[in-house]
C-alpha cells in the first residue's frame, strides 16, 4: 500500500506520541508499505517552526532517510488537482496533501475527518 502521512502524523510518529492511532503505526511500521513524505509538509514545518509553532526535527532530512520514507515533491499535475478541490478545508498544506495522495492514489494517513469529504482515501 502507497501512504501518504500528513503533517501532524508524520510529527506523531518521529515524536512516538500516543496519540498515533494504533492502525496508522501499524501502517507506518509495515515494511512491505512504501511510506510518502511530502514536501508540503516540510515547508509547513519550517514555516510553523521558525513562528515557534511548533516542535519538530532539525534535520528532516536525515529523519526521512532514517525512516526509509520516501520524499514526494509537488508537481504539476498535483497543482491542477489542487486548483480542482473544493473548499471543505481552508489550511493550503492539507489541500495540497488532499491533491496529491488524488494524484499519486495513496492512502491519506490522518486524523482530519474533514479529508474524506474530498473522496480521498484515508487511514487512522
Amino acid at each position: 500500500m502507497k501512504l501518504l502521512l500528513d503533517t501532524q502524523t508524520f510529527l506523531w510518529w518521529m515524536s512516538g506520541s500516543s496519540r498515533l492511532s494504533r492502525g496508522a503505526r501499524e501502517a507506518i511500521s509495515d515494511s512491505g508499505n512504501q511510506v510518502l513524505f511530502s514536501v508540503a509538509s516540510a515547508w509547513e514545518i519550517a514555516i510553523k517552526r521558525n513562528l515557534g509553532k511548533l516542535r519538530a526535527p532539525d534535520n528532516l532530512a536525515g529523519a526521512i532517510e532514517a525512516e526509509s520514507f520516501d520524499l514526494l515533491g509537488i508537481d504539476l499535475p498535483h497543482i491542477e488537482a489542487l486548483d480542482g478541490l473544493a473548499h471543505h478545508h481552508r489550511d493550503p498544506f492539507d489541500r495540497m496533501l488532499i491533491a496529491q495522495a488524488l494524484v499519486e492514489r495513496a492512502t491519506l494517513v490522518s486524523g482530519d475527518a474533514i479529508f474524506q469529504r474530498y473522496g480521498a482515501v484515508i487511514l487512522w
